[in-house]
């Protein structure tokens, strides 16, 4: 049983801000197990109750999950003075969860982030301890070879710290490279920093998995979806 406030209720559905939500409520739209209910501070069991707004059921969730295409020129924060953000790219409903990003890709990074009010996996995701893979594609100035793919396996030494190993495929050779990359830490400009230090330029970085979890290639960059059940699954096991 979850019991909770009907303004709270609403606010946690996305309606809107508690303030706006008891305008709501107070104007007679919310109904309340098929009863009208004017009383903001209306206690009711969040799993049981049938709400309606204007007709509409809402559906109570603690958490939400969703799978965003983060395109470059967006910065992975909840505010930016001087940036747009990924929660710009959210419609009003979604930018009234407390939404974050977990982790950060560099605003000219694109690919996989997961935004969530999911406070705890949040921080399971991102404990260096638990080492949870991240995989990109880049397309790299210079030609990658096997004595790359072998230096980062081995470990990659960088100015402030020594990368932990990471796995290196090569896709495609020559004056531009094609690879993939997993590592398992999120340090600042890692990727970048790993292939300036043998050598190498990267000129696109898109993230395309973490912890099991896989950009889902309909979405094109700027588009978002919610996670599906077996989605979240596959990170819940870093619990």
């Amino acid at each position: 049983m979850t019991r909770m406030r009907l303004d709270r209720f609403l606010a946690k559905c996305g309606e809107g801000s508690r303030t706006e939500v008891k305008k709501l409520i107070r104007a007679g739209q919310v109904t309340v197990d098929g009863f009208v209910c004017k009383d903001p501070g209306f206690s009711l069991d969040a799993s049981t109750a049938l709400v309606y707004v204007q007709d509409r059921r809402l559906h109570y969730r603690e958490h939400h999950y969703l799978m965003l295409n983060k395109p470059a020129g967006v910065v992975s924060a909840a505010r930016d003075r001087l940036n747009p953000t990924v929660l710009d790219l959210l419609p009003p409903e979604y930018k009234r969860l407390n939404l974050f990003p977990v982790g950060r890709l560099d605003k000219g990074t694109e690919g996989l982030l997961l935004l969530t009010n999911d406070g705890l996996l949040a921080h399971r995701l991102l404990d260096p301890k638990r080492r949870v893979p991240k995989r990109y594609r880049a397309r790299v100035r210079g030609e990658v070879g096997e004595h790359d793919r072998r230096l980062f396996a081995r470990g990659i030494e960088l100015k402030d710290f020594t990368a932990l190993p990471a796995r290196l495929e090569i896709l495609e050779a020559g004056a531009e490279s094609e690879v993939e990359i997993t590592v398992y830490e999120g340090k600042f400009h890692q990727v970048k920093r790993m292939f300036r230090a043998v050598g190498k330029e990267v000129l696109y970085l898109k993230r395309v998995a973490m912890g099991g979890l896989v950009l889902d290639p309909g979405l094109a960059p700027g588009e978002f979806r919610e996670l599906s059940r077996e989605e979240l699954n596959l990170l819940r096991k870093w619990r």
